[in-house]
């Protein structure tokens, strides 16, 4: 994986920490859960990073799929 890739992992990965451990936090202390748009947006954060970790991996194992 390149260093800029790899860069680009790891803030997503920091990111996506931050923002579930407030989550969870909010759930433990108000017994409040998260609005379904934050969990839409956490889960499509959560795509888009499988998707750079994989890049072009799952396009070149599958050729016929486009």
């Amino acid at each position: 994986m390149s260093q800029t890739k790899k860069e680009q992992v790891i803030s997503h990965l920091r990111y996506l920490r931050k923002e579930l451990r407030e989550m969870h936090l909010d759930i433990k202390e108000d017994g409040l859960f998260p609005e379904a748009g934050e969990i839409r947006k956490i889960m499509a954060q959560l795509e888009a990073l499988l998707e750079l970790v994989e890049g072009n991996t799952r396009i070149q194992s599958n050729p016929k799929a486009a």
